[in-house]
């Protein structure tokens, strides 16, 4: 197959590259950004005649999309420009693949949901309660690529991180290495997601599609390594792993950090329909967690 994977520079877009070396696809890797060391051709996903452009020529059968707006304060105030990214970008690349018969394979968020009060893990076909612009330009590529028509498979995750890029385990590998005491929220749960992991089980789905197979299970699914922690959580587990151990870790409220936008304060996702629809077997956060510092070492 012909693979293109848009936003192929940042996290989850280098864990494709390094996965797409052990397979007998042929990838594009497109971004709007150049990378030294790294090959990549120039796409402008939010331009519809580029899209089916390349599409075209390149014989894509499958479009990987790791593009988005992800600065969830910058949104807040630039509205217009994350529904661009999130809302209306999506929606061309559902158009190319319904006019080819091809998948489109879309990351959203655990973000489109929070404003309700959850305290049961999050399912699929749970109602978009966004709490932010980030969250609500998300839900509107999700609603974008359902009225396309497309063939699609929609993937919600939460908390990304890995060795690539600007991540909250990289920062906080930082700040527990050079701070003698650091406050972090433990009001917030969710659930890290290692890159790595997610592009696994994107390439497991991807691997189980062909053109012809009219029973594929299309549709929308959640995918986040097992577990629930808070975000104090996730920095103990960080700083321990790191040997950083110097470092006195406080929990705190998520007020005491006054923010332009309300993060959900519970967004776990229930992965049991991508677990049972492709056999995927899903790493535990921490053990995830271990080995992308151990990569990173």
């Amino acid at each position: 197959m012909n693979i293109l994977v848009t936003g192929a520079n940042g996290q989850l877009g280098n864990e494709i590259r390094i996965i797409s070396k052990d397979t007998a696809h042929r990838f594009v890797f497109t971004d709007v950004s150049q990378v030294e060391g790294l090959e990549t051709e120039f796409l402008d996903i939010t331009d519809l005649s580029a899209v089916r452009e390349m599409v075209s020529r390149e014989k894509i059968d499958v479009i990987i999309n790791c593009a988005a707006y992800t600065n969830v304060e910058a949104a807040e105030t630039n509205e217009a420009l994350a529904e661009k990214l999130n809302a209306d970008a999506p929606k061309n690349l559902a158009a190319s693949m319904a006019e080819t018969g091809g998948l489109l394979v879309h990351i959203s968020t655990d973000y489109v949901f929070g404003r309700e009060p959850y305290n049961t893990p999050c399912r699929e076909d749970q109602q978009g309660t966004p709490t932010g612009v980030y969250g609500l330009t998300k839900l509107h590529g999700e609603q974008h690529i359902m009225a396309s028509g497309c063939r699609h498979v929609i993937i919600r995750t939460a908390w990304l991180y890995s060795e690539f890029g600007r991540n909250f385990c990289k920062t906080m590998l930082s700040l527990t290495a050079t701070k003698p005491e650091l406050n972090v929220v433990f009001d917030q749960c969710g659930t890290p997601t290692y890159a790595y992991d997610l592009a696994c089980a994107i390439m497991t789905i991807v691997g189980r599609w062909s053109p012809d197979d009219a029973s594929f299970p299309f549709g929308v699914y959640h995918y986040s390594n097992e577990g629930v922690c808070s975000w104090y959580d996730f920095t103990k587990m960080i700083a321990e792993y790191s040997g950083h151990a110097s470092c006195d870790i406080r929990p705190c409220h998520s007020d005491e950090f006054p923010s332009p936008v309300t993060r959900p304060a519970y967004s776990v996702l229930d992965k049991t329909k991508i677990k049972k629809t492709f056999g995927i077997e899903i790493p535990y956060w921490t053990e995830s967690l271990r080995r992308c510092i151990e990569n990173m070492n």
